[in-house]
């Protein structure tokens, strides 16, 4: 599940807009997973910003072409992105250290790691740099890392 802010919308709109002008709203839509409608309302919220430039092509067809504000703002979000992709990934690294010091104190060596995703990938990757195996298949007589949505959970054995 992805949580979307307005920023984050601005931004796949601008970035979608710069590398296909001819885009359209439905386009656009399907690629954000929002109605129609929202994205008209972005799209004229972006234009009175003055971050878009709309011209008519045909009777019922729109080209929208970034301005230099435009490709500055997109560029501004971009590394807003960035940073706090950055901020989360550094948290979720110091969280799963966290716990591996108490499974290394607890005296297990190997665990599990239920779920997919970023966050499970940087939760096997912290594994791996703390010596610690990672098992293939859930096996409850070993620690396991639950990921579910965008928080991990410490799941011991029962014993």
């Amino acid at each position: 599940m992805t949580v979307k802010s307005g920023q984050n919308y601005d931004l796949e709109i601008l970035k979608h807009i710069e590398e296909n002008p001819n885009t359209t709203q439905s386009d656009l839509a399907t690629q954000l997973g929002v109605a129609v409608g929202s994205v008209n309302w972005y799209i004229k919220r972006l234009v009175n910003k003055g971050y878009i430039k709309v011209t008519q092509m045909q009777r019922r067809r729109l080209r929208y072409l970034l301005t230099a504000q435009g490709i500055s703002e997109r560029t501004r979000l971009t590394g807003e992105f960035m940073k706090a992709s950055l901020h989360w990934y550094r948290a979720t690294r110091d969280d799963s250290k966290y716990l591996l010091d108490q499974i290394v104190e607890a005296g297990y060596d190997t665990v599990c790691i239920e779920g997919d995703g970023d966050l499970a990938e940087i939760v096997y990757l912290t594994c791996l740099e703390n010596r610690v195996k990672v098992l293939r298949q859930v096996d409850t007589d070993y620690p396991i890392f639950r990921i579910k949505e965008f928080k991990t959970v410490m799941v011991w054995p029962e014993g």
